[in-house]
């Protein structure tokens, strides 16, 4: 029985753990809708509202322009992904609300200073165009428990000096979105229940193993 416990518990830890690791608002999700003028690249939204993941497996140069046009981020063919430590985005990225100081050096205007990232043509960046930046919730959102628009969004690229987008669309959830702490209580008492039918079948099981002088009692019929 307390084997049967702790393995109970320890698969609701392990299941908790994705929702404690999660860095984006659960009460938002944002979407990519469409991939424009970049054949070959992917895009996802990782965490809800958290990160953007791009994949480029195809044969021309993607960067990612920061929010000023200046080029962020830049994808070559073959999988090589550098990070323009002179783009102020590289800094205003690492955090959520882009609560950060940025270097002198970094500016519009500045020559570019480029830094493999990764060879994988893999790239995961947090963006603010994607997210709601406000504490407060949208005035768009008129019903909280109802999934409701909350805007359209773009992240601009260039393709080979070509304009390119990754576009999409931030969602509040809504109650209908399912709450991440509501469903960690419900695999609790799941998990609750199935550890209370466990005990009570071992009893029943214990109590009718014999009869009255030793005999072997009647099996059960579950």
């Amino acid at each position: 029985m307390r084997r049967t416990a702790l393995a109970t518990l320890a698969l609701c830890a392990a299941l908790a753990t994705p929702a404690q690791a999660h860095k984006g608002n659960p009460d938002f999700e944002s979407l990519v809708t469409s991939v424009r003028g970049a054949p070959g690249l992917t895009a996802e939204i990782l965490n809800g509202d958290d990160r953007v993941l791009l994949v480029n497996e195809g044969s021309r140069t993607v960067v990612v322009e920061g929010y000023d046009g200046e080029p962020y981020a830049r994808m070559r063919p073959g999988g090589v992904v550098e990070v323009n430590r002179n783009s102020e985005a590289t800094y205003l990225n690492e955090d959520r609300f882009g609560q950060v100081d940025v270097p002198a050096s970094a500016g519009v205007d500045a020559e570019p200073e480029w830094r493999q990232v990764s060879r994988t043509g893999r790239f995961e960046f947090h963006d603010h165009r994607m997210h709601w930046m406000a504490e407060g919730d949208p005035p768009q959102v008129e019903d909280k428990a109802e999934r409701q628009k909350v805007f359209d969004w773009a992240i601009p690229l260039r393709v080979d000096a070509q304009e390119a987008a990754v576009r999409g669309t931030l969602w509040w959830r809504g109650d209908g979105g399912g709450s991440p702490v509501a469903a960690f209580a419900a695999l609790v008492a799941f998990a609750l229940l199935a550890v209370a039918f466990a005990v009570a079948v071992r009893r029943r099981r214990r109590q009718g193993g014999t009869g009255a002088g030793g005999r072997p009692a009647a099996g059960e019929a579950w």
